[in-house]
């Protein structure tokens, strides 16, 4: 078999392949770090209500549960009323208050809110409120949190101790005993068919006709949504587009 002469040319080619091979490799794990670290946030929360926090400047909405609405009751098992979404508000306060959270992020909402799973020492804060009975396994999205939805129930413990509406029911309910009039807008003119949205957040988001959310979105005025003509007056009043993403 003939042997294949080795040359200084051959020599500086294999380097060179060497070399931008490694640096390819370096870039991708420098790459793949910065998209883990940008999927992670952390540090001292504020909450929002019993699964809405603020941290790091984002709206974290968290992954796989629904607590009660701030202005939901339930049913006891005596027959009377408790302020189960109050309940679960100072139930997530407790958890994270003076301590560092960690949240990783497994999605974004309509609301162009954080989904994630958020941690403090450990503790799986979604985890913790559905276990104990003061939050529903959000099915829809998540199977996660099922199993600890299961023993609560079977336990009877907060929301379990007597038949009670899901969040998703209550804001489905709460909007359509609203009057319409609240959802017309304070213009008369067809033409301003923009949504002016604000999230429970707080942020100020338009949806356009045609747009992804612009029919699921209802505008209600005494919560200081409204609708606008154009997406110059819309820009002009604070609202933005949603992030697409």
């Amino acid at each position: 078999m003939e042997n294949i002469p080795v040359t200084s040319h051959s020599h500086r080619a294999t380097k060179a392949l060497l070399a931008v091979a490694a640096t390819t490799i370096l870039w991708g794990c420098l790459a793949e770090n910065s998209s883990a670290d940008a999927h992670q946030l952390a540090g001292l929360a504020t909450v929002v209500d019993g699964d809405g926090l603020r941290l790091a400047g984002q709206t974290i909405r968290i992954h796989g549960i629904d607590a009660p609405e701030q202005s939901q009751s339930c049913a006891a098992a005596d027959g009377s009323q408790w302020s189960c979404g109050q309940a679960a508000t100072r139930r997530m306060s407790e958890l994270v208050a003076g301590r560092d959270v960690k949240c990783r992020q497994t999605d974004r909402d309509h609301y162009d809110r954080v989904v994630a799973v958020c941690e403090v020492a450990g503790m799986d804060l979604g985890q913790v409120l559905v276990a104990e009975g003061l939050a529903w396994a959000y099915r829809f999205y998540s199977d996660d949190y099922v199993a600890a939805e299961d023993s609560a129930r079977q336990r009877a413990l907060g929301i379990w101790s007597a038949p009670n509406r899901p969040a998703w029911g209550y804001r489905a309910e709460s909007r359509a005993l609203q009057p319409a009039a609240q959802f017309m807008g304070s213009s008369s003119d067809s033409k301003c068919r923009i949504k002016g949205n604000i999230s429970r957040g707080g942020e100020r988001i338009y949806h356009v006709p045609g747009s992804r959310h612009y029919e699921a979105t209802q505008i209600n005025t005494s919560h200081g949504e409204r609708w606008f003509c154009s997406v110059a007056e819309a820009t002009a009043a604070g609202w933005r587009p949603p992030r697409s993403r």
